[in-house]
């Protein structure tokens, strides 16, 4: 599948502006288009979540870890796992999802 940047759908998720970029059948990849204040609270899904920061600042809670990421730091959350996201300084996260999220689609 190829997806031009002009394609991408615009969705939300719990107050969250993020675009679909490409669905595969075992994978989905996601833009988050974080803005300052945005707060994602604790939730779980049955999906891998692996995320690259190409800018802002977030803060990170999963498994009793509460991290400061930044533009070039990455992470992955298991499936199932408990997390929440916090942004400090807006900015743009890609995330990697397996399976794909079918509340995205």
């Amino acid at each position: 599948m190829i997806v031009k940047s002009t394609e991408s759908r615009k969705r939300k998720f719990k107050g969250v502006d993020f675009e679909l970029l490409s669905t595969g059948t075992k994978s989905m990849i996601t833009k988050m288009n974080y803005k300052t204040g945005n707060k994602v609270p604790f939730h779980n899904h049955p999906n891998e979540q692996a995320g690259y920061v190409i800018s802002g600042k977030i803060r990170i809670r999963f498994a009793g870890i509460g991290r400061l990421l930044t533009a070039g730091d990455s992470y992955v959350i298991p499936e199932n796992a408990d997390h929440s996201i916090e942004v400090i300084e807006a900015g743009e996260v890609i995330d990697v999802f397996t399976p794909p999220r079918e509340d995205y689609i």
